[in-house]
């Protein structure tokens, strides 16, 4: 495994900005999320604010973006970072698919709103886990809970019945189901995580409580102060200088990430600033 320039976290219009510009200076980049893009992207119906691009839908958009990906040759390793550590001189990543390295990341993963469940930050890594893919192995002939906040996640809950005995998959999303038939599709609010000692034990609805061995929340993105240990935020954003640098060395963010306005040509611009600044640290090193 190489070790990349630029790890860009996100691909939104401030990842794909923060590519763009990142490529332009020659640095080896690692831009990670979806091809398909960010939902909230190609999901708007008109945006008038884009310059160069009046009117444009949120497809449209979409497609311009992805367009001039491909135009530069920039590809996007569709993975789930759930984990970035800090090493001093470089980040070492966590990912469904295995690890990865940079010397410096630019955070563009947008804002997680949603608060926590309660005990959910407290005994993460204590059977508490954002990665069924990543820690299937430990589960092994065990009884596990999943919560899901989109239908992507449904994979996950089918990958873990390889490994658990029992799987119970709670979706949060009123879209119909489609997992293997061994896997339990509860239909309830996930509330709170229960805990004995030192280890979760269970979920808590609004309807039962059940236990489980272990308890796994896969939302569409992992809010910063577990994905990135020691970076400071302010509310639900990351706390940014005006260059995007973060309390972290070598680590920028940019785009809803960073704080308001929630704008497309906002983040995008963010994003070229991010990219440039974390160029400007690579030469300082």
């Amino acid at each position: 495994m190489g070790r990349y320039d630029i790890a860009i976290i996100g691909t939104g219009p401030a990842g794909v900005s923060a590519a763009i510009t990142a490529k332009i200076r020659n640095k080896s980049i690692l831009l990670v999320g979806s091809k398909d893009l960010s939902n909230k992207v190609a999901k708007a119906h008109e945006i008038q604010n884009y310059p160069g691009l009046p009117a444009v839908s949120g497809a449209g958009l979409q497609k311009a973006l992805l367009d001039h990906l491909a135009a530069m040759d920039i590809s996007i390793t569709e993975e789930k970072i759930t984990l970035i550590y800090p090493m001093g001189d470089y980040f070492s990543m966590q990912g469904a698919n295995g690890m990865y390295e940079a010397t410096t990341v630019i955070l563009a993963t947008g804002v997680t709103l949603g608060k926590p469940l309660p005990n959910e930050e407290e005994f993460l890594g204590r059977g508490v886990s954002y990665c069924a893919t990543c820690d299937a192995a430990l589960y092994k002939g065990k009884k596990v809970g999943i919560v899901g906040w989109s239908a992507k996640e449904e994979a996950e809950a089918d990958f873990m019945k390889e490994y658990a005995s029992e799987v119970y998959y709670f979706p949060q999303y009123p879209d119909e189901v489609h997992v293997k038939d061994d896997v339990h599709v509860i239909r309830e609010k996930a509330l709170e995580i229960t805990a004995a000692g030192f280890k979760a034990d269970g979920l808590v609805t609004d309807k039962n409580t059940y236990s489980f061995d272990g308890v796994f929340l896969l939302r569409d993105s992992v809010s910063p102060k577990q994905l990135v240990p020691g970076l400071v935020l302010d509310g639900p954003h990351v706390k940014v200088e005006r260059d995007l640098s973060t309390n972290v060395p070598g680590c920028f963010a940019a785009g809803d990430i960073a704080g308001r306005p929630y704008q497309y040509i906002k983040a995008a611009g963010e994003g070229n600033v991010a990219a440039l600044s974390a160029v400007s640290y690579l030469s300082e090193k």
